[in-house]
């Protein structure tokens, strides 16, 4: 769990200054630099340049998780501090896709659900265009970098809003340009990652992948059941994304993640991986730690190429364990029991707001190229959602 009574949040802050002096400062002596004081880990030069120098895109990467987090910022985030945004700018990370999962009981209400959710955070970037900006093309991802501001890719966890594919279109022109088919129940698509049977994608589902990749939408199937991540790539004439999914072969039978079959059709789609950090997804035991994480990029690219890698950490920048008691325990106890949650869901050393300068460190560890590492953290991604969006 968190470090009790003090937050990595509080942490950061109280060593806001010294990192602030160690980014803007030349990198002699043995190059090597501290960028927080709660943490004795050292960065090379190396990793903080490739961080700071690369279009770093987080493909699940939340605003916050934190309902007292929500409450503060309010609505728009009027309450959104600077202190607040300094953990967005500091990150390394230039795009957040926020996809959420929201809902609803019949078509209808998830329609309504989806269009609060859209019509929610574009109040929140045109109420804070000193902190965000909206991702909807290849000319933003490309100007985001080095603007100040942290983009907002926008996206939905589930399709069941479309309740048909003129639908699909009216999303689009409101700024969605990622849809995931299902999430881990049933819709009229297709079938969810942990529902009872696995089906495929129904004839309903076909008119809407038609649709998305007409006006440009990505298609991802991170939380799809097997048949329907299979049918997906073979139906879709546009790259499929695993925004933030996790090898099967190094944790067996876990649902949530793809098996190698799964990874080598999307790859054959033209499409990218993003790897995420929950712990249940990356090993089936403990301890859990950032090297078994970085055991599925090794597994994807010896498997499909380095090309198809991403990142989408499936956390905010505290991670899950910062959330408070009773939200913790309501959100594990919305899962089946094949999720298999343990104690903790975050792995430490990359849950928190730094954490991309980890996983960079990381890659160079295990031999990755400056050009791999490059499209990693984001350039895979830029790649092929610029190709996409350009239907």
């Amino acid at each position: 769990m968190s470090i009790p009574d003090i937050s990595r949040r509080a942490l950061l802050r109280g060593a806001a200054s010294a990192a602030t002096a160690v980014i803007g400062a030349p990198f002699l002596n043995l190059g090597r630099s501290h960028l927080f004081g709660w943490s004795p880990q050292e960065y090379t030069t190396r990793c903080i340049d490739l961080v700071r120098g690369s279009l770093v895109i987080d493909m699940l990467g939340l605003t916050t998780l934190n309902g007292r987090t929500r409450e503060r910022w309010g609505p728009d985030f009027s309450g959104l501090t600077a202190e607040d945004a300094v953990d967005f700018r500091e990150s390394g990370i230039d795009v957040f896709h926020i996809a959420r999962g929201v809902g609803g009981r019949t078509a209808d209400q998830a329609y309504e659900n989806a269009m609060r959710f859209v019509g929610a955070f574009n109040s929140i970037i045109a109420n804070r265009p000193d902190i965000f900006v909206r991702i909807d093309s290849a000319e933003d991802l490309a100007s985001v970098q080095g603007s100040g501001r942290s983009g907002i890719l926008i996206g939905l966890q589930d399709s069941a809003h479309f309740r048909s594919p003129a639908d699909v279109r009216t999303f689009h022109e409101l700024g969605q340009r990622v849809s995931q088919l299902t999430y881990n129940a049933r819709n009229m698509i297709g079938n969810g990652s942990t529902e009872r049977v696995d089906g495929g994608i129904s004839d309903f589902g076909v008119t809407i992948i038609e649709q998305m990749n007409t006006v440009g939408m990505a298609v991802d199937v991170s939380h799809s059941g097997d048949r329907t991540t299979l049918d997906a790539c073979a139906l879709s004439g546009a790259p499929v994304l695993f925004t933030h999914s996790n090898a099967r072969a190094l944790n067996p039978g876990h649902p949530r993640c793809k098996t190698d079959e799964a990874i080598s059709k999307m790859g054959e789609t033209g499409g990218v991986m993003g790897i995420t950090g929950v712990r249940n997804f990356v090993a089936a035991s403990e301890p859990t730690t950032i090297e078994h994480y970085l055991d599925h990029f090794d597994h994807v690219r010896d498997l499909i190429g380095v090309e198809h890698l991403g990142i989408g950490s499936d956390i905010d920048l505290q991670g899950y364990d910062d959330m408070p008691p009773a939200e913790y325990q309501a959100l594990k106890a919305n899962y089946k029991g094949s999720y298999a949650f343990r104690d903790k869901i975050d792995i430490d050393e990359i849950a928190h707001p730094k954490r991309m300068f980890d996983v960079t460190d990381g890659l160079i560890r295990r031999g990755y190229t400056d050009e791999h590492i490059r499209g990693i953290l984001g350039g895979n991604f830029q790649r092929v959602l610029g190709g996409i969006w350009a239907a």
